[in-house]
């Protein structure tokens, strides 16, 4: 069960680029923990690491893990738009 305390004190894009430094492979493990350990579900999370990712917070904090996060999200948006213009 997630502390309500926890979700009240959002976390940092410092924070969240550290986690996805740290757990960077989407797998069933990295889901458990991001309930567990951050006490949110896995969308608050990839929009939350997103977020992050584009921030000039994120970017002065971990700029490679930044670059890495925005870098997945633009080629899944390309993918996405393929699979739509065919």
């Amino acid at each position: 069960m997630s502390d309500p305390a926890r979700n009240m004190n959002p976390m940092t894009p410092a924070q969240l680029l550290d986690f996805e430094r740290r757990h960077p492979h989407a797998t069933p493990d990295k889901h458990a923990r991001i309930r567990h350990e951050l006490g949110i579900s896995e969308i608050r999370y990839y929009v939350l690491l997103a977020r992050a990712a584009e921030s000039v917070d994120g970017i002065a904090a971990d700029p490679f893990t930044a670059r890495v996060v925005r870098e997945r999200a633009y080629k899944r948006a390309r993918e996405r738009e393929r699979r739509i213009a065919s």
